[in-house]
């Protein structure tokens, strides 16, 4: 199905230059892989700190697009430039995780928001690179399948956050919202864990 995802080598070529400049500086693919992460959590424990300041949201949109842009220059630099190491795929694929939790979940502490839809989405956010990693140890390659993968639910929460920051009041329309992504992020689980079933076999 498709996904933001399939716009990656688009994004990567605009980003191109600079990852040439940053590893010309010497700078590694770990180095920006911790950089992501720490983004995120510092961004996320603002928003957790403050939930009743919805103006602070503002801020998850364009931290998000960062990310997406960080995450995309640590494997450009590690498959272009020779970075490639069994400890960089272990902080890519945990990064990603710890990042999700620490940006996604201060969403929780927002009064007008059910905490429960956010919680979920967060879970099956996590089951969502789960079942993408897990199909390397059948024999399949890591699977991106859609239709919520990363970059999918950057989208929508960032969207979300947006509404917030400019003053729209939560309420039952973005728990319906929330909702309706953990059901796309159950459905991209499925996905993804067909697919690799469907290579393997093949």
């Amino acid at each position: 199905m498709p996904s933001l995802y399939d716009l990656k080598p688009r994004f990567q070529n605009a980003l191109r230059p600079l990852v040439c400049a940053l590893a010309d500086g010497g700078v590694s693919a770990n180095q920006v892989t911790l950089a992501a992460v720490a983004l995120s959590c510092a961004t996320g424990s603002v928003l957790a700190w403050f939930p009743d300041n919805h103006r602070l949201f503002l801020l998850l949109p364009p931290v998000l697009l960062l990310r997406m842009a960080l995450n995309a220059i640590d494997g450009m630099l590690a498959r272009e430039h020779d970075m490639i190491t069994p400890l960089g795929a272990v902080l890519n694929e945990l990064g990603d995780a710890v990042s999700d939790v620490a940006l996604y979940l201060p969403f929780a502490w927002v009064p007008g928001i059910s905490p429960v839809p956010v919680v979920l989405l967060v879970i099956f956010a996590l089951l969502t690179e789960l079942s993408g990693v897990v199909a390397v140890q059948i024999g399949a390659r890591r699977r991106y399948d859609g239709p919520f993968g990363k970059s999918d639910r950057a989208l929508l929460l960032g969207a979300l956050a947006l509404l917030l920051g400019l003053g729209v009041a939560p309420g039952a329309w973005s728990n319906t919202v929330l909702l309706g992504a953990c059901a796309l992020a159950v459905l991209t689980v499925f996905n993804r864990v067909r697919m690799a079933l469907r290579q393997v076999a093949s």
